[in-house]
């Protein structure tokens, strides 16, 4: 360490965030959602919507599973502001595979709709 050098200690850092030096750059989304573009916010809230309408029917295997990639995708797009291809794919694939039981719900036509289905 060279004389003028200054000395830096940093305490807890639990949840901050910070840069150090003289090009250091630094954003920090901590404790706020990702930004969602406007289909990613759609899809949002109709995979919300198709959940809530899931827990009105009786439960097989098949909705089981399909409720959990609902989950895991709302997750995602909170988490993140998006769902990967290979997320949205396999949500592709349930959707088809449920379409004769869930086809009443108008919710399930608008997550069919907005997959491109």
């Amino acid at each position: 360490m060279a004389q003028n050098e200054p000395t830096v200690h940093i305490g807890n850092a639990q949840g901050a965030t910070f840069a150090v030096g003289d090009s250091a750059n630094v954003t920090s989304h901590y404790g706020t959602a990702a930004p969602r573009d406007q289909a990613a916010e759609e899809l949002l809230k109709a995979v919300r919507e198709l959940r809530a309408d899931l827990a009105r029917i009786q439960r097989t295997e098949r909705t089981d599973e399909l409720d959990t990639a609902l989950a895991d995708t709302e997750e995602e797009i909170t988490r993140t502001g998006t769902a990967p291809e290979g997320r949205l794919q396999r949500l592709r694939s349930l959707v088809e595979d449920s379409q004769s039981v869930l086809s009443l719900f108008a919710s399930f036509g608008t997550v069919a709709g907005l997959l491109g289905l």
